[in-house]
């Protein structure tokens, strides 16, 4: 009893409450999530778009620290895709922004929870304002040892994939490496989320706002994952929704491709 989470869900109150348990000994160590739903959400609610993208921000605080007390090692979220620009000035104008208000509000309960800040994505492709602010947050939180929380902006996993298949490629001409030598491993270390190491792929991918598809999000690292999609936009993705996923997740034989 002493490695399982209980917690208790009551949908109506003339329902019975019935208990669900989170095996704590098999708690995936790196949760993936693709944030969609802001807009809709607002939308809903007859708000403009930027208003569930304010909504959002408070929804990734709360799952971050949701994650770290279950003991997630690693949180990946897509924040911005380098697809994302081809949305309204004013909209890109205010998520462009975020991070400077994200940060500024959250970063001393970040590093009293001891995580740390990590970006993949073309960063300095970025607004300078934008770029500083991301990275003092991880130049702030280098030397923490907690979760590790990685922010994909203007991430795109296309790109990602042809800028490490160049980098061997000039890793080759440069008569570095061989032809040979350029297997799974050699590959994933040259993709941006190389820093994770063992965590690098992801053991469970979470997409909210019922859209079912990875939207260049991942591609490689996504590989063998388990898929959570829910309908629940994301600002009203709660810490309850986050354990019944990672239920999910539990509840899934991972093989790999083998049999056993």
């Amino acid at each position: 009893m002493g490695n399982m989470l209980f917690w208790k869900k009551q949908s109506k109150p003339q329902e019975t409450t019935e208990s669900v348990s989170i095996d704590r000994e098999n708690i995936p160590q790196h949760i993936a999530v693709i944030m969609d739903g802001n807009g809709r959400w607002a939308k809903k609610r007859n708000l403009p778009r930027i208003a569930g993208h304010k909504e959002g921000m408070s929804t990734v605080k709360r799952i971050a620290i949701a994650a770290d007390e279950l003991g997630v090692k690693a949180m990946t979220l897509y924040a911005f895709s380098t697809e994302n620009w081809k949305r309204p000035t004013e909209e890109v104008s205010f998520l462009m922004k975020l991070p400077g208000d994200f940060f500024g509000t959250f970063m001393p309960e970040l590093q009293e929870r001891n995580m740390k800040i990590q970006l993949i994505g073309f960063i300095d492709e970025l607004p300078e304002s934008t770029k500083q602010v991301v990275l003092k947050a991880v130049e702030d939180t280098k030397n923490n040892t907690g979760m590790v929380l990685t922010f994909a902006l203007n991430y795109g996993s296309r790109a990602e994939i042809i800028e490490a298949t160049k980098a061997l490629a000039n890793e080759v001409q440069a008569g570095e490496i061989s032809v040979e030598d350029i297997n799974d491993e050699a590959f994933a270390n040259k993709l941006q989320t190389s820093f994770l190491g063992d965590l690098q792929d992801p053991d469970l991918m979470i997409r909210t706002s019922g859209e079912v598809r990875l939207s260049n999000f991942l591609l490689w690292q996504l590989a063998y994952s388990e898929y959570y999609f829910t309908d629940i936009f994301w600002p009203d993705f709660s810490e309850e929704d986050l354990h019944k996923a990672i239920l999910t997740y539990q509840g899934r034989h991972r093989r790999y491709g083998g049999l056993a």
